[in-house]
């Protein structure tokens, strides 16, 4: 009888084991079992340069979201990326989507500017106004071999 019980006390040991890790893998993989507490919008950029999946989506600077897939639409030859913003955060039809950089030379990101309208973007929506990212080497070799654009500085003299 008393092997029945050091027997019984291990196996729901084990089996109390086995649910923790499995709450903390869902948990730490960012999975969603049950219902899910965000809807996905999507935007059209020129260029995703440096952007990733999972990169945080951010409302003056709050994280509200992460990209959730990018994709390249092969007729316009755009990039389609897929947000997966707060079900909470209700986001205006004419806000602008732009790729930014954390730092001089830090990771991408995608922060929403929010518009005036009335009208709310539902699940599926696209978002219209989009900035791409700014690609920091090009500027960089446009200003090295003198490939800058200098017209404007003609006018000042």
């Amino acid at each position: 009888m008393n092997r029945y019980k050091i027997e019984t006390a291990v196996g729901l040991f084990v089996f109390i084991g086995i649910v923790c890790i499995a709450y903390l893998t869902i948990k730490l993989g960012k999975m969603e079992l049950i219902g899910s507490n965000y809807y996905i919008v999507y935007a059209q950029f020129d260029s995703v340069s440096g952007l990733k999946k999972d990169s945080n989506v951010e409302i003056a600077g709050v994280p509200v979201g992460r990209v959730s897939s990018i994709k390249l639409d092969p007729k316009e030859k755009i990039a389609i990326v897929g947000l997966k913003i707060a079900k909470d955060i209700k986001l205006e039809d004419d806000c602008i989507a732009s790729i930014k950089t954390r730092g001089l030379i830090g990771d991408k990101f995608v922060k929403i500017i929010p518009g005036g309208s009335d009208t709310f973007l539902k699940p599926g929506d696209t978002i219209v106004d989009t900035e791409s990212a700014v690609d920091i080497e090009d500027l960089i070799g446009k200003y090295v071999f003198g490939n800058v654009d200098n017209t404007n500085d003609k006018e000042l003299q």
